[in-house]
């Protein structure tokens, strides 16, 4: 059993039967299937100090179907980058790459500004 206590803060004790504790824990995403999904791949410089990044932004799923897919498109392209926030960074101007095997995969890709 696994009892997250520390998450508890201020509860004490209750003897209502049906007492169920509500944490402010926000619930994992499901995993929408790729054909289902609209991504947009763009090339941003923003706050990079002049660096260009390939941007795949508008991914819905759980954080590991992000990294899993962030990891192939960065081994495919050769490059460094990282998946967090539903978005995926890869270093360099890869857009067009990107799109292509973004559509290989079954997704729903374009390229915008």
């Amino acid at each position: 059993m696994d009892i997250k206590w520390r998450n508890r803060e201020g509860v004490v004790y209750s003897t209502a039967s049906d007492f169920q504790y509500k944490t402010n824990e926000t619930p994992e995403e499901e995993d929408i299937e790729p054909s289902k999904q609209n991504l947009r791949v763009m090339l941003d410089k923003r706050q990079r100090a002049g660096k260009s990044v390939t941007l795949v932004a508008g991914f819905v799923g759980s954080s590991a179907s992000l990294n899993e897919l962030g990891r192939k498109l960065k081994q495919a392209c050769g490059v460094g980058g990282s998946a967090k926030d539903g978005e995926i960074l890869i270093q360099g101007d890869h857009r067009d790459k990107v799109v292509a095997l973004l559509i290989q995969y079954g997704y729903k890709a374009k390229r915008s500004n």
